[in-house]
């Protein structure tokens, strides 16, 4: 899953939430104050805890100081994400010295990883709830309120929250998240999030359609189907991906896979974008891509994780496929789709990488060339394969070294590939104001590219004709095209 930054995780989108805040707010007795942390789909879960918190009597707030229950969504993905967060418990808790009334939470990722530890141990919070415990969340804070600390880290076979409407607290009231799938089977030796949110499912695509047209008559204009590998897609009426072949044979046969899924979204919403996040090389099909070309609709943009360029590295990773097949599909792509954006994420300094093995990942990348990436250096995640099996070998300067280089050439590449829409007219979905200028509204492209230009009588949600004019390795610059 793309994270919301590429150096390291963000703690908060406060333009983007501030502005959804001010559109979702729900008025209740009490004031729930959130903050998202990682991955979209921690995001997009946010949504679903604030609606089931807003049917308990919550309203959301962005004012900390009126707040009466904090919660914090977090990320286990690397060890920074980790620290940031408890970081944030810190200064919560000093809060909480002159409001003992304040009650603090830890949910998502972190929290089922670490377990009662937060509670008991370090003693930061009054309830942990893991990803898929959000719907007991009404009776843990009741526990709470009448002085018993409250924790539910279960994992479920089943839970998808198909039925919960969100509050969107992530969206700028143009663009918004759809959960497809929760969990995932690959297993990636250094990844923790099989064992933070479980196996795969999947939800009824009925539900994700009428929460897509839901959407549109709502006035949003872009969504954004979320799993942890959405090419995993597979809906046979329920139940964990991995016990498909025990379905019967007409389940079997009728089964809905993301191909039929992304078809069928299209088909329903023909006046709204369509993006997806995240694939992984081995699940991804060619019937998506032609899907995708099939489509005006479906944006021209495809995040396609790698991790490294070296088919060693590959497979201690556990990736299921090789440096090769990954070439080959990224060729597939460019000849099904042409003009595709592509973007990446890659890891420096896992277990045993040589010199050897970094230049193959910078080579690939140079055979890529990546519209943008999300680069780390390998952090160890307790628990996992690699950390129960492999030696972090590899000196902090070492990946730090390589970290830069791949940056740098990313930034080059990013460079290179956005000077290819100069003079080009593309349509801009405005999301709003720009954050650097006030006159200048920002928004983007199908390939996901940001594009600044000047404000006129437009508003957000507004399809726009510009002219790219410039760039910058991050930006389009342009013009808006008088038709």
């Amino acid at each position: 899953m793309q994270e919301v930054e590429a150096k390291g995780v963000k703690v908060i989108d406060e333009q983007r939430q501030g502005e959804a805040l001010k559109e979702s707010k729900i008025e209740g007795r009490k004031k729930l104050y959130i903050e998202s942390y990682g991955c979209q789909m921690n995001f997009s879960d946010s949504e679903i805890v604030a609606s089931i918190l807003g049917e308990a009597g919550y309203g959301t707030t962005r004012n900390l100081e009126e707040a009466d229950l904090v919660l914090l969504n977090t990320c286990s993905i690397r060890d920074k994400a980790e620290q940031t967060v408890r970081k944030r418990l810190t200064s919560f808790n000093k809060i909480k010295d002159d409001r003992p009334e304040l009650k603090i939470g830890v949910l998502g990722c972190m929290a089922e990883r670490l377990k009662s530890k937060l509670l008991d141990e370090e003693k930061l919070v009054d309830l942990v709830v893991g990803p898929d415990a959000y719907r007991d969340l009404p009776n843990l804070v009741q526990e709470v309120d009448e002085g018993r600390k409250a924790v539910n880290v279960i994992l479920s076979k089943e839970e998808t929250y198909a039925d919960v409407n969100p509050v969107r607290l992530g969206t700028n009231g143009v663009t918004a998240f759809i959960s497809i799938t929760r969990g995932c089977d690959n297993m990636c030796t250094f990844c923790v999030v099989p064992f933070t949110r479980g196996r795969e499912r999947s939800r009824n695509p009925q539900t994700i359609v009428e929460e897509a047209i839901g959407l549109w008559e709502k006035g949003y204009k872009e969504i954004t189907l979320l799993g942890q590998n959405v090419d995993s897609y597979l809906w046979y009426g329920g139940g964990l991906k991995k016990d498909f072949d025990k379905a019967s044979e007409a389940a079997r046969a009728s089964a809905v896979r993301f191909a039929d899924l992304l078809e069928m979204v299209a088909q329903a919403v023909p006046g709204m974008r369509i993006r997806f996040s995240t694939s992984n090389p081995q699940d991804m099909v060619d019937e998506v891509l032609h899907v995708i070309a099939r489509y005006n609709n479906i944006c021209n943009y495809i995040h396609l994780p790698v991790q490294s360029g070296s088919s060693r590295i590959l497979e201690l990773m556990n990736r299921g496929h090789n440096r090769e097949e990954y070439m080959d599909l990224i060729d597939r792509i460019r000849k099904i789709i042409p003009g595709c954006g592509i973007s990446h994420d890659m890891i420096a300094g896992f277990p045993t990488e040589t010199e050897e093995d970094h230049l193959e990942t910078l080579s690939l990348m140079e055979y890529v060339k990546y519209d943008f990436g999300y680069m780390f250096y390998y952090s160890e995640r307790p628990n996992t394969f690699a950390a129960r099996k492999m030696e972090d070998d590899i000196p902090l300067e070492v990946k730090k070294r390589r970290l830069g280089q791949i940056i740098d050439l990313q930034q080059k590449h990013s460079l290179e590939r956005n000077r290819q829409h100069v003079d080009r007219v593309e349509e801009v979905l405005i999301e709003g104001t720009s954050r650097k200028s006030d006159a200048d509204w920002y928004g983007r492209n199908t390939q996901n590219t940001v594009v600044v230009f000047p404000r006129g009588n437009e508003k957000p949600g507004d399809f726009v004709k510009v002219k790219i004019t410039d760039c910058t390795a991050a930006t389009l610059l342009g013009e808006r095209v008088n038709e």
